[in-house]
């Protein structure tokens, strides 16, 4: 029996929608948020009609948006679009912004910026514990490629393999790590 797209990751679902423009894969998403959402902006807002017609405001900015951002963790970055819409119509409107929230605007780009650095991190944690994980002809041929910047005649020469052995297991490495880097953001992800 078929998996059913409602019994996906966040992950897939995203990486479903950016790759077909598909709106049923994104509405599933935003679906999963509706209730969080709301809750968001009744805390800022404060009336249920307005909360109800940010949150569709919310979902219209974000199905603009999804496909332009390698996002990581659909929960965090939704339920950040959703408080800085509301705390730029409180301000818009002239009405009072929760203390809690006065920095919360300017932080957002800081935000982006700290979310992209802890990304970048982890990818590169994801891309060691791969390499550690490849068999010894594979793990010396792309260390020897990609860390220490060796042409693939001089990687032949030091390890006695052939060009097309080493050319091969770097390809094959290379494609391991992949692997082993989605396979954590999937786990990571649900």
């Amino acid at each position: 029996m078929a998996e059913s797209p409602h019994q996906f990751s966040d992950q897939t679902l995203l990486q479903l929608y950016k790759d077909s423009g598909n709106n049923q894969y994104a509405g599933i998403l935003l679906q999963r948020y509706t209730l969080l959402l709301f809750g968001v902006c009744m805390k800022y807002l404060k009336e249920e009609e307005e909360a109800k017609d940010a949150v569709q405001q919310v979902f219209i900015k974000a199905l603009g948006e999804m496909g332009k951002y390698d996002i990581t963790y659909f929960k965090s970055w939704i339920y950040t679009v959703a408080r800085n819409h509301c705390l730029m119509a409180l301000r818009k409107t002239h009405r009072i912004v929760p203390e809690d929230s006065v920095g919360e605007i300017a932080d957002h780009d800081q935000y982006d910026a700290k979310q992209q650095s802890q990304q970048k991190e982890q990818l590169l944690v994801w891309i060691e514990e791969g390499l550690q994980q490849l068999q010894e002809p594979q793990k010396l041929c792309v260390t020897l490629f990609y860390l220490q910047k060796q042409s693939y005649q001089q990687i032949a020469d030091q390890t006695g393999h052939s060009l097309m052995q080493v050319k091969s297991a770097i390809q094959n490495g290379k494609r391991n790590i992949k692997i082993w880097v989605e396979k954590q953001r999937q786990h990571h992800a649900s």
